[in-house]
């Protein structure tokens, strides 16, 4: 049972005569959903949405409801998504409301829609997608119809906005297994519509060895992950770019760069869907670094350490709960390794952080005191001299003022050396080409 602090009413008075009664009862009262029937309120710390009994379709080429009001509580229940959202309760004496049997649906596990799932669906498409929601958030199963209906309205989708495609799919993400919903996505080719790189990872990782495909993967990746939007957003998208990096030679299948080629994959397709730029910087950044761990073979020096937190930045618990959790081998003696090796990271990073400033790299000197020792104008020098220094301190650690400066001036030095030279082969050039 989920409780809140926000209760739904329905009501056969109309919205300005709903907005009259409560204008003197309640706290604060709004009214941006009057024209679709809704007035909201607040009394004392309960939030309630008060919405005028309705019947409501799409027209065709719409992607906004018309809305149309009902004087019987029964019209509004049908237009309801499901037969178990479908149930009312009566004020003020307690009576349940339940002209489509939502009850014994909930009872059964089982999800209907109250008319034919043609019209639900006709009426608003996106309750197909909630449908994966419901599907996975509350272990209902699907009838025969109701899926028979998604696969074949599921272009229908196309008139829903972008934005409550996003919402509705971010909300199954977050739910505590996906992995039902997901595959009822994926099997009724309602993703197609608005994720089509998802249906295509189902292809055999190695077709010689017949390991699970990718998409299968995929999806036990998400569901191993902790229930965080952006932790789940990123294992949906982390191996993206296989299909197109898919290669097979004499060693076995490969995917290489499969990262890069993702994290771009999956900033066009969270553009498509209207997420923030901070949700897709996050996003493609993790996919991009999901194998970074995997590159350090050799055990994890200083060096290699600072590097990964530094390119994980803020994400760092991110990147490794989604490493962590990338790992679906059914090999013990394989997962036991990564474990093990992702054990060793984390308590080199907590090492090092005892010794260094780890979340706050940056070098011993600042853009204005190189300029100053140096007698450098702001340019590209500076970012270069910036740029040395850094890989100092990702490689060294700390060395502190004295030491970075005087290993700037033995880099400044030959920076020069090779100017001269430069300029000298130049002159040299110019004037062979003056001579022939």
């Amino acid at each position: 049972m989920r409780s809140g602090r926000d209760i739904d009413l329905t009501t056969d008075a109309l919205p300005a005569e709903t907005k009259r009664l409560v204008s003197g009862w309640a706290d604060s009262v709004w009214s941006q959903g009057e024209r679709f029937g809704t007035i909201g309120c607040r009394t004392d710390g309960w939030d309630f949405e008060i919405t005028t009994h309705r019947a409501e379709a799409y027209d065709p080429d719409s992607r906004k409801p018309e809305v149309v009001f009902s004087e019987v509580i029964e019209a509004d229940l049908s237009r309801r998504d499901f037969t178990v959202n479908a149930m009312a309760l009566a004020l003020p004496e307690p009576v349940l409301i339940d002209p489509f049997d939502g009850a014994a649906d909930l009872a059964a596990g089982r999800l209907r829609t109250p008319l034919a799932p043609e019209s639900s669906f006709s009426d608003d498409p996106l309750r197909m997608l909630r449908a994966a929601r419901f599907i996975a958030g509350y272990g209902l199963v699907p009838d025969d119809e109701l899926v028979a209906a998604v696969r074949s309205m599921a272009s229908r989708l196309s008139i829903v906005s972008a934005e409550r495609i996003r919402d509705e799919f971010d909300k199954l993400l977050v739910v505590e297994d996906p992995s039902p919903g997901l595959l009822f996505l994926a099997d009724t080719g309602l993703i197609d519509e608005f994720l089509p790189e998802f249906s295509r990872m189902r292809l055999e990782q190695d077709p010689i060895h017949r390991h699970k495909d990718v998409l299968t993967h995929t999806i036990a990746v998400v569901a191993n992950t902790r229930p965080e939007r952006i932790v789940r957003l990123s294992a949906l998208y982390h191996d993206v770019g296989k299909p197109k990096t898919r290669a097979i030679g004499e060693s076995g299948v490969s995917f290489h760069h499969h990262e890069v080629v993702g994290a771009r994959m999956t900033r066009e397709r969270m553009k498509a869907l209207k997420y923030s730029t901070d949700d897709i910087d996050a996003v493609s950044r993790l996919v991009f670094l999901h194998l970074r761990f995997h590159t350090y073979q050799m055990g994890w020096t200083d060096s290699a350490v600072r590097r990964f937190v530094r390119d994980a930045g803020d994400l760092l618990p991110q990147l490794i709960e989604l490493t962590r959790c990338d790992c679906t081998t059914r090999n013990e003696r394989k997962a036991e390794t990564l474990r093990r090796r992702m054990d060793e990271l984390e308590e080199r990073i907590t090492e090092l952080r005892a010794r260094e400033e780890l979340e706050a790299i940056r070098p011993d000197l600042d853009g204005t005191e190189v300029m100053e020792h140096l007698e450098l104008r702001p340019g590209r020098d500076v970012g270069r001299a910036l740029n040395f220094l850094m890989e100092l301190r990702l490689e060294e650690g700390p060395l502190g003022p004295e030491e970075a400066r005087r290993r700037l001036d033995l880099w400044w030095a030959q920076q020069r050396s090779g100017q001269s030279s430069g300029e000298r082969s130049s002159q040299n050039s110019g004037q062979g080409d003056a001579q022939d």
